[in-house]
């Protein structure tokens, strides 16, 4: 359809200011990336948990749940990866301007994806979290079986063996879990979210 013919009815809804003084939260889209095996399905389910605990509204977006439902049509050619995430930012976007907490978990492989998610959703709403840890780590973790499988030739493009992991440029937020233990990386992360989402941060 044509732009011309479409009316989005953006500005007469009650305003994201509103819902975040109803919700007692400030929005902001949590990214967090990184190698399969890193960590990230991990500290983002047990950070929806903590801030649950703490009476704050998240969602978790992960890579696999999304490659089941909305986006289950697509591959994982370098296109494909790009429109998958391109997807997720514009769902984050819409999450995001309705006051909600978002947590994604994606690998987000190249910096221009990284950049395209940002632009999507706003450099105010956007909070990159590097989950970090060597592929050789991935590997001996192997918590999905998938190094194993892209050993036998049974997964094409695999990051970190068949495509690239680009290294970030500045993270806002970079976590090792290598060298951090499981209960020392959620607590950093909590503690670094807590500080942006606190009803202190509402502006309007």
């Amino acid at each position: 359809m044509p732009a011309e013919n479409l009316h989005p009815t953006s500005s007469r809804l009650v305003s994201r200011v509103d819902k975040e003084n109803l919700l007692g939260q400030r929005g902001g889209v949590f990214w967090l990336f990184g190698l399969s095996g890193s960590g990230k399905s991990t500290l983002a389910i047990e950070l929806e948990r903590e801030l649950l605990k703490r009476r704050f509204s998240s969602i978790v977006l992960d890579g696999d749940n999304l490659r089941s439902t909305i986006n289950k049509d697509l591959g994982f050619s370098e296109e494909d990866r790009a429109e998958n995430l391109r997807r997720a930012s514009e769902l984050a976007r819409i999450l995001v301007d309705n006051g909600s907490v978002v947590i994604v978990s994606f690998i987000t492989p190249l910096q221009r994806f990284r950049d395209q998610a940002k632009a999507i959703i706003g450099a105010e709403n956007y909070f990159e979290v590097y989950v970090h840890a060597s592929f050789e780590t991935c590997r001996e973790r192997d918590v999905k079986g998938l190094y194993a499988k892209a050993d036998k030739g049974e997964i094409e493009s695999f990051t970190g063996k068949h495509s690239p992991f680009e290294q970030p440029e500045k993270p806002w937020l970079s976590i090792d879990t290598e060298k951090e233990t499981p209960d020392e990386s959620s607590t950093r992360l909590l503690e670094s979210v807590l500080d942006e989402i606190s009803p202190s941060q509402i502006s309007g």
